[in-house]
């Protein structure tokens, strides 16, 4: 019976531990695609939740935004996650009132 204990904890074990791996693959990957910039799938796929057309993103690298120039929004990407949220958006309209002065 101490062999068949044993080798439970020994598959729990190696379970808990392909599954820190498998979790830790995901966040290098994550991470990876904010270096790397966005995954083009991914923009094709998201919408501007106010101007709600298909395609109207873009992604600035420099900030690492998406920008919606229809709504005049850049939304914020986090981790590597883009925050598809109006009231987290930046107006573009503070940028272009800092370039004129």
């Amino acid at each position: 019976m101490d062999e068949s204990k044993a080798g439970v904890e020994n598959k729990a074990r190696d379970e808990s531990k392909a599954g820190d791996e498998s979790k830790a693959g995901v966040e290098n990957k994550a991470r990876d695609e904010s270096k790397a910039g966005i995954d083009p799938r991914l923009l094709e796929l998201l919408v501007c939740p106010q101007a709600r057309t298909p395609g109207s993103l873009r992604y600035n690298p420099q900030t690492q935004e998406l920008i919606s120039d229809q709504a005049g929004l850049a939304y914020p990407i986090r981790d590597g996650i883009p925050i598809m949220l109006v009231s987290e958006a930046r107006r573009l309209e503070d940028d272009r009132s800092e370039v004129r002065r």
